[in-house]
């Protein structure tokens, strides 16, 4: 595509194609206001303590058992139920296992399937929204009944069949959460893609012959990210729950391997024997890690309404 001007004469003359220029002017532009954005976050203390605090649990997933000071696995009858002191500062469970050990390498499976199921939830969402706030008509309506009947059943339920059916496993709980998450995000990034819809900029790529495919995901994905960004991180949240819960009524990750879900519905009898320590370090490790994500969610919604 070329650009004209009028000469003196009145004469439309040519200036030659300014599409690469243009393009790469708006790649800059987008470039300066990512950066901005970015400097904005990090000044934000809520980002930077919740940030610390995950990055923290990311090093306990990884080295977990390098840093942990025994066996999570190891069991001493002779040591059960001893309170916290200096040999094991959070304290023994009943099977004489060290509870800061279980802690620290507990981290590893729930910051596995968390961000894998919501990662996955994320990709089918969108895809499903784009194609719903696009299409309209008679797809939307169909989807969205699908849609609908998901959201109408309780997710531990839906969950649970999942479960059944096929064995509880790290692969299967990322399969059932990232299913359990593909309708909200669905939901969200429709409601984004109807704001896009009868913008300007798509009637020009209508006009120009582009394919629905190419529109929707070179077109309209990039000018929903951020909505789509602020879903994944609110889902992520939603996702260390569920693992949790899931694991809490036995089917999550299964014992005798360190989850912290796993390890409070264990030991959590043992609240009334006065063992406090045996449950609240590791609901202190779910509470913290679900508050970072939450202070990293926060902070980017604000940095990108702002």
């Amino acid at each position: 595509m070329t650009d004209i001007t009028a000469d003196p004469g009145g004469a439309a003359a040519p200036l030659g194609p300014l599409g690469p220029q243009m393009t790469v002017a708006v790649a800059a532009t987008a470039a300066r206001v990512g950066q901005t954005r970015w400097r904005l976050l990090l000044r934000r203390p809520t980002f930077l303590i919740g940030a610390v605090i995950l990055v923290f649990w990311v090093f306990c997933a990884l080295f977990g058992h390098q840093i942990a000071p025994d066996n999570p696995l190891a069991q001493n009858l002779l040591s059960a139920n001893t309170p916290p002191a200096g040999a094991h500062w959070f304290g023994t469970d009943p099977l004489g296992r060290d509870v800061l050990s279980r802690v620290l390498v507990g981290a590893r499976n729930i910051l596995i399937i968390t961000p894998l199921a919501t990662i996955l939830g994320t990709i089918l969402g969108t895809a499903l929204g784009l194609v719903m706030g696009y299409f309209g008509g008679a797809v939307d309506l169909v989807a969205g009944r699908l849609v609908e009947a998901v959201l109408a059943l309780p997710a531990v339920i839906i969950a649970f069949l999942f479960i059944v059916a096929l064995g509880p496993s790290v692969l299967t709980l990322i399969i059932v959460i990232g299913f359990i998450f593909t309708p909200l995000i669905a939901r969200t990034v429709r409601a984004a893609v109807l704001t896009e819809r009868n913008l300007d900029y798509l009637s020009s790529a209508r006009l120009l012959g582009e394919n629905p495919v190419r529109i929707m995901f070179g077109e309209i994905l990039p000018n929903v990210m951020p909505a789509i960004l602020v879903e994944f991180t609110v889902r992520l949240g939603y996702a260390i729950f569920t693992v949790a819960s899931l694991s809490f009524l036995g089917f999550g990750v299964q014992p005798p391997t360190p989850d912290w879900g796993a390890d409070i519905a264990a030991n959590y009898s043992g609240l009334l024997a006065g063992y406090w320590w045996q449950t609240l370090f590791a609901a202190l490790a779910i509470a913290s890690l679900v508050t970072a994500v939450n202070l990293i969610t926060d902070s980017i919604e604000q940095v990108l309404s702002a």
